[in-house]
């Protein structure tokens, strides 16, 4: 008996010697008071992790188009079509110009850069610290970047004209006969081919500009965006063009991300801050000014 209890005792020892060690919770950075990091500490303390010393250099599209950002064009930026992001307008633009300030930055600090979509969440060094162009979090983007916590909670809505083959349908099975489009590599087309599933091959386009212009040009039906966009587009870019409805979320709900090179010190930052403008009400009152009269359509239902 006693030999018993020997051998229990040691294969005891030995269990506990061989089990793995608690993963350690992550907590948020700490300041010099010991108590959570605030954005602007974060931003001195990793200051050699931005691409430029004291500056907050962003990439997004061009053209960078309402409602994300507006004001128009400039002489002072003519590069930049559409809108101006300098002008911090829109919602990703008030939305930077927030993010900047809780980081300590002023506006004369902000740079932005020219980025396609695709590249947004490439592989790879970046010259700007994160990408801001209504990018979706998906698994398999962040095997190649990393992601910000969500600034913005989406869903997918289809555009057509009226009169079109699609107009009044309710259900997605009223769209499987439809030719439908979608800017390449976006959530928007991921959400044709898993949820709507469309007999004709969707069509697929560089940006969406060109998926814009191929719905004018009748090569479809009718395209698949961000409800936001979805309502600027058939107010200002396409005459007689209506939304269809949006489409309910299928699975985890889709939210928009900044994208940063993988390892990036500056993404913690950024959630800081992030959180800091989601605590204090800022975030909510951007998004009631510029995307309030985007919020409600007709469901699709499955």
């Amino acid at each position: 008996m006693r030999k018993l209890i020997i051998v229990l005792a040691v294969l005891a020892l030995v269990a506990a010697a061989c089990a793995p060690e608690p993963t350690p919770p992550t907590t948020p950075p700490t300041g010099e008071t010991g108590g959570q990091m605030t954005a602007a500490e974060c931003a001195t303390a990793h200051e050699a992790d931005f691409f430029a010393t004291g500056a907050l250099t962003i990439g997004t599209g061009n053209p960078a188009f309402p409602p994300w950002w507006g004001g128009g064009e400039t002489d002072e930026h003519p590069e930049w079509a559409f809108d101006d992001p300098y002008l911090l307008q829109g919602f990703e633009g008030a939305f930077v110009g927030a993010l900047a300030e809780a980081m300590d930055f002023t506006s004369d600090q902000i740079t932005f850069v020219p980025v396609k979509f695709n590249k947004s969440f490439a592989p790879g060094d970046k010259e700007y610290d994160f990408v801001l162009q209504q990018i979706s979090y998906t698994d398999e983007r962040a095997q190649s970047v990393d992601f910000s916590d969500s600034y913005y909670d989406v869903n997918q809505a289809l555009v057509s004209v009226k009169g079109s083959a699609i107009d009044g349908a309710t259900t997605l099975a009223e769209l499987q006969s439809a030719t439908l489009g979608a800017p390449v590599g976006t959530t928007s087309y991921d959400y044709v081919i898993e949820n709507i599933g469309p007999t004709p091959d969707p069509k697929v386009y560089e940006d969406l500009n060109g998926a814009v212009q191929g719905l004018k040009n009748g090569q479809v039906d009718g395209i698949v965006v961000d409800l936001p966009s979805a309502f600027f587009i058939t107010a200002v870019q396409i005459q007689k063009g209506i939304i269809v409805g949006q489409f309910p979320t299928v699975g985890s709900q889709e939210y928009f991300a900044a994208a940063f090179a993988k390892g990036s010190g500056v993404r913690d930052c950024v959630n800081l801050a992030i959180g800091e403008l989601k605590a204090d009400g800022t975030l909510a009152a951007i998004q009631q000014e510029w995307l309030a009269d985007n919020a409600s359509a007709p469901v699709i239902e499955g």
